[in-house]
């Protein structure tokens, strides 16, 4: 799924990862690979979020999906592999009151 700004900034505080820029260079490549997404690499490399069924969520929730790993420690390439969904739901719901 493709995130606005608001999305991107609570999924960065939920999620201990960068997002990659959408004007990164990139980018084309990886849409190309995976398809219009927003992107963020952590620890384990690189993931989209997928949004949670509405009769699974009260809210607009998604799941972080992780579909490369780093190929080594270094962390300077990964290897793409089948999607494999994490156990980490993120809250995408604006809170308003604040």
């Amino acid at each position: 799924m493709k995130m606005n700004s608001a999305q991107i900034e609570r999924t960065l505080h939920q999620l201990q990862a960068e997002a990659i820029p959408a004007e990164h260079p990139v980018m084309p490549q990886l849409e190309r690979l995976f398809g219009e997404h927003t992107y963020f690499l952590d620890g384990n490399g690189l993931n989209i979020v997928e949004p949670v069924e509405a009769e699974q969520s009260d809210g607009q929730r998604g799941v972080v999906v992780n579909i490369a790993s780093w190929a080594d420690a270094s962390t300077a390439s990964l290897e793409p592999h089948p999607p494999e969904a994490t156990e980490l739901v993120i809250d995408l719901e604006i809170d308003l009151r604040h």
